[in-house]
């Protein structure tokens, strides 16, 4: 049996899922090469909640879920960042 490892060829963050959620959320995203990412999480006035991901990662497809069970409900930033790429979504905590 062959098994097609794919290997992405551009950087992504994908909408978290599900979204609204309560209490825990899958955030997924793609990096093309090797790259220290890292993966924050913010509330709405800009005040850092949490870093998810801080660390130097192979090229390929992950996934790390946010369990925000000790937060308010409302809506949440989270930021992708490599020296080659920063993105942003919004997610909303529904309690």
């Amino acid at each position: 049996m062959e098994v097609e490892i794919s290997i992405p060829t551009r950087f992504s963050l994908n909408q978290n899922f599900p979204n609204p959620f309560n209490p825990v959320t899958s955030i997924q995203y793609a990096i093309a090469n090797k790259q220290f990412v890292t993966l924050k999480v913010y509330d709405i006035l800009g005040k850092e909640i949490t870093t998810l991901v801080n660390e130097n990662k192979e090229a390929g497809n992950y996934s790390v879920d946010f369990n925000a069970a000790e937060l308010p409900s409302g809506v949440y930033i989270y930021q992708l960042s490599t020296a080659d790429f920063t993105q942003i979504k919004k997610m909303i905590l529904t309690k």
